[in-house]
């Protein structure tokens, strides 16, 4: 049971009442929250093409557990979530469409699961609407289907948060608990640094609640689901402390950063901004993102007013806690960075948005609904052709690494092979050879080191287009391609 100062909260009756015998699904708000995920699943599946390449960060992830190439270098900040997300898949199979279909579906289930966890803390409606909001912003169709972690730190956050929030108000639910616990190691396993910082307030708000078991729950997911990367920092990089010093380099030292600017400049489609320059995104598609805060204070207010602040004022710190490093702690930007922070703010946003529509009397309601309606209809026009740039250019970005890799094979760059330089991770993998590197963030090798590994397979060199490629190459075969130039060693045929 939900005590009293939430009850009004539920727009359900209770099990075992005939309304919900009657109506199972529309009734406890499963239907609504289905919805939800299925029309996000449907969207990833026709807006998202599923033959669409793999991208850098994927294809490292990906090789960790794949049949078809060697493994990348796994730099510092890297996790393991990932890999063994996508293992049930590419161990067997390299079938790109298999895998975005696959994670398609599974980040439909996910979110429908994130937005289970808030049944009996808000209304229904509020909830359902701010999965709504979140599954249609450019970002979130575009990442889930994607080998990537940070949709699900934001998935993870959502449950955390939900199922912290039943955890406080009820004693008697003893699922509640169990689900933060799941939610952390989720977080943990994709993003260790991540998830601490989404988990700070409710570890906070745990400790002052007085109920050792919340705690508990919470640092026992955190410990689970970070102890492979604590493990590995062990093993491979001289302790956590080190892998911390190793990621902040990769990163480009952490610390103060004002990226705020650069955030704004990646809302037009830019996936990486590094380095960030040139102008803001167009207001037409950045609208949103300005007006995030604000609609997300107006529902916080809403929330105070109907005396139900504790979620909204949890939801605004967590998604507080999880934007901080990424505005302001980093010097560079990605869109990806801020889903965390997105799928919390989005039900303040929500409750905001059912409070413009509610609240006029008489002839202002249908006023109120009007404009309402047009705003989130120019804003799911800006989402949409936003999405549509997005995956067109990466579609045809990836097709090109294709081509690549299929000229090595032509070349005579065949697997057992090996490529080092400009983009040599990515291409690689589409090749199926290995990449070395001998400086930068993914350095795994020294120059002695790759020319005796070339003179025991193929080998190829990749440097930016019209860039001087090593002194070793410099008389060797040159093919140049818009993305870079390929010089094949001669050995390889």
């Amino acid at each position: 049971m939900v005590n009293s100062s939430n009850a009004a909260l539920v727009d359900a009756p209770q099990p075992g009442s005939p309304a919900l015998a009657r109506k199972p699904w529309r009734v406890r708000g499963e239907g609504w929250f289905l919805a939800v995920a299925g029309a996000f699943t449907l969207a990833q599946l026709t807006l998202v093409r599923p033959g669409m390449g793999l991208g850098w960060d994927e294809t490292v992830y990906i090789s960790q557990v794949s049949s078809h190439a060697p493994p990348a270098f796994f730099s510092a900040p890297r996790a393991r979530g990932v890999s063994w997300l996508v293992a049930p898949i590419t161990t067997w199979s390299s079938s790109t469409a298999l895998l975005r279909t696959y994670l398609a579906l599974l980040s439909g289930l996910g979110l429908f699961l994130a937005l289970r966890a808030w049944r009996g803390v808000l209304p229904i409606r509020v909830v359902a609407l701010g999965g709504a909001l979140f599954a249609t912003l450019w970002v979130t169709v575009y990442y889930g289907p994607q080998a990537m972690p940070n949709y699900w730190v934001a998935i993870g956050a959502l449950a955390c948060v939900g199922c912290f929030l039943r955890a406080r108000a009820d004693r008697a639910d003893r699922w509640a608990p169990w689900g933060m616990g799941v939610s952390a190691a989720l977080m943990a396993v994709m993003r260790p640094t991540d998830a601490v910082w989404v988990a700070l307030p409710l570890l906070a708000l745990s400790v002052w609640a007085r109920r050792p078991l919340l705690p508990t729950a919470l640092l026992a997911g955190l410990a689970v689901g970070a102890a492979p990367w604590v493990i590995e920092a062990y093993t491979g990089f001289g302790g956590p402390v080190q892998r911390l010093a190793d990621a902040s380099r990769v990163q480009g030292g952490l610390g103060w950063h004002l990226a705020v600017d650069d955030q704004a400049r990646t809302l037009d489609g830019r996936t990486l901004c590094r380095p960030c320059t040139g102008p803001p995104a167009h207001l037409a598609v950045a609208a949103w993102w300005y007006a995030l805060p604000v609609f997300a204070a107006l529902g916080t207010w809403v929330a105070i007013r109907a005396r139900r602040a504790a979620p909204a004022l949890v939801l605004v710190a967590c998604a507080t806690t999880a934007a901080v490093p990424y505005l302001f702690m980093i010097g560079y930007a990605a869109p990806r960075f801020l889903l965390p922070a997105y799928a919390l703010l989005a039900i303040p946003v929500a409750d905001a948005l059912v409070h413009l529509v509610t609240a006029p009397r008489g002839r202002w309601r249908p006023f109120a609904v009007t404009v309402v309606a047009l705003g989130l209809i120019g804003h799911l026009t800006a989402q949409l052709v936003v999405l549509t740039h997005t995956a067109n250019r990466t579609h045809a970005g990836h097709s090109d690494w294709a081509r690549t890799a299929g000229d090595l094979h032509r070349l005579g760059v065949r697997p057992p092979c090996l490529l080092t330089g400009h983009l040599a991770i990515p291409i690689a993998f589409y090749a199926g050879c290995s990449a070395a590197h001998t400086d930068g963030n993914n350095a795994n090798t020294t120059r002695a080191e790759l020319l005796r590994a070339a003179r025991r397979a193929p080998f190829g060199v990749l440097t930016p287009p019209g860039s001087a490629p090593p002194g070793y190459a410099r008389t060797w075969p040159v093919r140049r391609y818009d993305h870079a130039d390929l010089y094949v060693a001669p050995s390889a045929r």
